[in-house]
């Protein structure tokens, strides 16, 4: 009977080892997570986790963020990073791998310097916080970002999205958010090795280079980005453009032009129209006494737009959100001094569309822009990205501009009108703007003429400027999202053009990762203070009262079973 029972024991003791061994050889072979949140927020998407998996080479995450006293905000965005990288180091079997260093512990103050200007070169966001301590208020840099690298490609990831008008708490939600898409998309162009094609056309009085130098630095880390003459590139060419953009064009175009336009469009080319409708410009105004007169552009667009379902209108948006510019205010002692004043006509468009291109952008700077009407054609889905807020006003043109329009306060009362759309995505099957139409005299090539296009996709933005980076009096051009009159204040205009070649280019579905949403649970403060004390009790008092009452209990039920 003894040696039976053992010999059971034993057997059990035996299985349970050889569950454990097979449980384990298992785990190696077939791996799997549990996601218990309502949001799955740490779960990873199925385009993330074909990314990461498809890795053939190793892709080394350096991430900034690091560092002591961070304050509690970005500790959580550190410990949602590092879960982040971690989920995504799992799906890659070992080919992600990462670190957390402190760019700037133990070092100099000189040292430190230098260290943040080699990381801002590289693209990096640096940011100086004012941080609680001991002795008082401290300021503390840090650096909230990540250094995606392969082969020798370098690509930056920005982890703290910041917006205008948002609290604390919903900007360190919305960075949260985004992290799957920033680390996705840097991963993605990191480890790249065929790169399709953006064009700029030329040859328009198009933006110059120096102009988009900012434009093309950001989007040759995944693109092989260029300038396209559309005047003499054979249209059998121009299948290799993924994106066309056509950048602020002062001139006409021809009829074969936009034949080219129209039929690479018809094959299923993708367009990024930044169009200026009338010719307005600030350094004019300076010139030319304060004032000038802004009149139509004639850019032979207007049919072709037309025909796709768009109308740019001959009017100026003057909007009471707006950036700022410099104003010559007197001289003292030989020296200009200048003011900084809003201009109505540089309009801030905070996007609020939920479209992956525009969602939680910081505000889109523009310079003189005009109002777009979408027109009902069939088949084509019309999506607004960009409008400006109720607080605008629209001049019809031509119309006299002044400087001193700065002096007038503006009245609310005339500033209150429906939003107006200066952005749109249209998606569909489009129409040939030469249907039942002659072919150009000039074509010289044989092409075969579609008169309904493949699912495509444009996007039109009533302002040229929009994609422009500044320029410095000594020629050195500034960042796209840097306002030289105010550097201090970013804007999303970069962020704006990476989510468009995203979206435009990328049928994997990864920008839509940016829809991704994370609940915020946040505590209500006042009930939080009217209900202090009784939460109080329930969570201090109660336990030990049921202990004490638990202990009594079991007190007087031993002392009734032993005193029989």
């Amino acid at each position: 009977m003894v040696n039976s029972r053992k010999k059971k024991d034993l057997l059990q003791l035996l299985l349970f080892f050889v569950a454990l061994v097979v449980v384990n050889l298992l785990s190696g072979k077939v791996f799997t997570r549990f996601d218990f949140t309502r949001e799955k927020r740490y779960t990873l998407s199925a385009v993330s986790r074909n990314l990461v998996d498809s890795l053939t080479r190793p892709v080394t995450v350096t991430v900034y963020l690091q560092g002591s006293e961070l304050p509690p905000a970005f500790k959580r965005l550190q410990t949602a990073t590092r879960d982040m990288l971690t989920d995504m180091q799992a799906y890659s079997y070992q080919h992600i791998r990462f670190e957390f260093i402190d760019p700037l512990g133990g070092l100099t103050e000189q040292q430190q310097n230098d260290t943040l200007k080699a990381l801002q070169a590289k693209g990096l966001d640096i940011t100086a916080l004012s941080v609680k301590t001991d002795n008082g208020l401290t300021q503390k840099t840090i650096v909230p970002s990540a250094l995606v690298s392969c082969d020798g490609k370098e690509i930056p990831v920005k982890l703290l999205q910041t917006r205008i008008g948002l609290s604390d708490e919903e900007q360190l939600n919305n960075s949260i958010q985004n992290l799957e898409y920033a680390f996705a998309s840097a991963i993605k162009r990191a480890a790249s090795t065929g790169k399709q094609s953006i064009g700029f056309t030329e040859g328009h009085s198009e933006l110059s280079d120096r102009q988009l130098n900012d434009a093309i630095k950001s989007l040759s880390d995944g693109f092989v980005v260029g300038r396209v003459n559309l005047k003499t590139i054979p249209f059998s060419s121009m299948a290799a453009i993924s994106l066309l953009v056509i950048p602020k064009p002062d001139k006409p175009f021809t009829e074969l032009e936009k034949f080219k336009i129209d039929q690479y469009l018809m094959r299923g080319g993708r367009i990024l129209w930044t169009i200026d409708q009338v010719s307005a410009e600030l350094d004019s105004l300076r010139g030319k006494g304060g004032e000038q007169l802004a009149f139509n552009k004639q850019l032979n667009l207007d049919d072709q737009l037309f025909r796709y379902g768009i109308r740019i209108n001959y009017d100026l948006v003057a909007d009471m959100s707006c950036a700022q510019i410099p104003l010559s205010t007197g001289n003292v002692g030989g020296q200009s001094q200048y003011q900084m004043v809003p201009w109505l006509f540089y309009p801030i468009f905070i996007p609020k569309a939920k479209h992956p291109i525009v969602k939680n952008l910081d505000g889109i700077r523009t310079e003189f822009v005009s109002t777009i009407d979408t027109l009902p054609v069939k088949g084509i889905k019309k999506t607004v990205l960009l409008e400006s807020t109720p607080y605008n006003r629209k001049l019809s043109t031509p119309h006299l501009l002044s400087l001193q329009m700065v002096e007038d306060v503006p009245d609310p009362k005339t500033f209150q009108s429906a939003p107006k759309t200066v952005g749109v995505l249209l998606e569909g099957s489009f129409t040939s703007d030469f249907k039942n139409r002659p072919l150009p005299d000039s074509l010289k090539e044989h092409v075969d003429v579609i008169v309904q296009s493949k699912q495509t996709k444009m996007i039109v933005i009533s302002d040229g400027d929009v994609f422009k980076n500044q320029v410095a009096s000594d020629g050195f051009p500034y960042p796209m999202d840097v306002d030289k009159y105010n550097p201090n204040n970013r804007y999303g205009n970069k962020n704006l053009l990476l989510n468009i070649a995203d979206y435009m280019t990328d049928d994997s579905g990864l920008i839509a990762l940016r829809n991704k949403e994370i609940q915020l649970r946040l505590l209500d403060k006042a009930r939080i203070r009217s209900e202090k004390l009784y939460w109080q009790v329930i969570n201090n008092v109660i336990p030990v009262a049921l202990v004490l009452i638990f202990a009594i209990f079991q007190h007087y039920t031993r002392k009734r079973k032993y005193a029989r």
